[in-house]
């Protein structure tokens, strides 16, 4: 069979052109970041004696991770306790010698300088016995504090600090760091061009679905919402940072891990849509080879608009159903002749398609 012009038809792929919904995408580059990042320190100075956790597992929160020596707390908190002791017993002593004053005052056996002396006298002690309660109360906090527990929950860093060692609630490393994974969040500038759109979705409440992709856009890793957008625009860039939260369930996201980010502006009901593939660049502008039934190529001009994975959005004289040159166009023409070898199509109305079981067989597809 001789092609337009006696050339041998050129072998290619096709696909349909069809009608569907096509999503807008909006492209970022993003950092992740932890939900939470505390840092775990020791809240009172002393030697380290125990850690109770294994760097990198999961941790609840309150749950105890290492202990300070306690005993100069417990030494602390008796001799506080012995000090209100002996407060409490000066006032109950106070206050039966401010009683028998008052009977004889009441006898004009005392002035009344002496019964004043003595209800002063117990006012003091009775400040001196809540000062003592609050220093017993102190105690007790710094020994509580000798059980370091973690403040969040989440995953556990390395170990800053090795049992045996001083450490000191002024340490700027702190004993280790707990970051939440789950969930976890995604921090990325978009445009402020975009702003407007994202807040017209925000407004209306509608959840706006985000992915995160690797370094090479080869591998989701997962899936997610718009959580919030900053209170202002960066003016040396023009672009405003948002947050996206995700579930995290699998950890595949990791702090401080550089993510493509894909999130959906918008979607365009029942447009024309064809193979992203398909369509062709030249000096005229964008185009695609359409093969009709006889196995004819012709050059429709289209103007692309929105991708959404393998398919593209576009306008021209192109319907649903027209066959779109996917893979074998880089010989092709206008007029030329086409052979559609896709996988899996049979031959149709016309000889320019091969048959699944070779030229004129009957055989079914295996």
């Amino acid at each position: 069979m001789s092609g337009a012009g006696g050339n041998k038809p050129q072998p290619v792929a096709v696909a349909e052109a069809r009608t569907s919904d096509i999503r807008v995408w909006l492209n970022a580059l993003g950092t992740v970041t932890p939900r939470n990042l505390v840092t775990v320190r020791a809240k009172v100075d002393g030697t380290l004696i125990r850690v109770d956790y294994h760097e990198g597992q999961m941790v609840k929160a309150g749950e105890l991770l290492a202990e300070i020596d306690p005993q100069p707390f417990r030494i602390q908190l008796d001799q506080t306790r012995g000090q209100l002791t002996r407060d409490t017993a000066l006032l109950d002593n106070a206050r039966l010698d401010q009683a028998r004053y008052k009977d004889l005052f009441a006898k004009d056996a005392i002035p009344r300088q002496q019964l004043d002396t003595q209800e002063a006298l117990v006012r003091q002690y009775q400040g001196t016995v809540e000062s003592d309660r609050g220093q017993v109360d102190n105690a007790k906090l710094q020994l509580d504090w000798t059980r370091v527990t973690a403040p969040a929950a989440g995953r556990i860093g390395l170990r800053q600090v090795d049992p045996g060692n001083q450490v000191h609630a002024s340490d700027a490393n702190g004993l280790a760091s707990i970051a939440q994974l789950q969930p976890i969040t995604v921090v990325f500038s978009v445009p402020e061009s975009n702003l407007p759109a994202i807040a017209s979705r925000f407004a209306a409440h509608e959840g706006i679905p985000v992915e995160a992709w690797d370094r090479e856009q080869k591998r989701h890793l997962a899936d997610g919402r718009l959580l919030t957008t900053d209170n202002q625009i960066d003016p040396a860039t023009g672009t405003i940072r948002i947050k996206a939260e995700f579930p995290n369930g699998d950890n595949a996201l990791f702090p401080n891990q550089f993510v493509n980010i894909r999130l959906v502006l918008d979607t365009l009901p029942q447009v024309m849509a064809v193979p992203t593939a398909a369509i062709q660049r030249g000096d005229k502008g964008s185009f695609v080879y359409r093969v009709d039934a006889t196995g004819t190529v012709a050059m429709v001009p289209i103007t692309p608009g929105a991708v959404d994975g393998d398919w593209s959005s576009v306008t021209g004289a192109i319907k649903a159903g027209d066959r779109l040159v996917t893979d074998g166009a880089d010989k092709l023409r206008d007029g030329a002749r086409a052979e559609v070898i896709a996988p899996g199509v049979q031959g149709g109305k016309g000889g320019g398609e091969r048959k699944a079981g070779g030229r004129g067989s009957k055989r079914a597809p295996q």
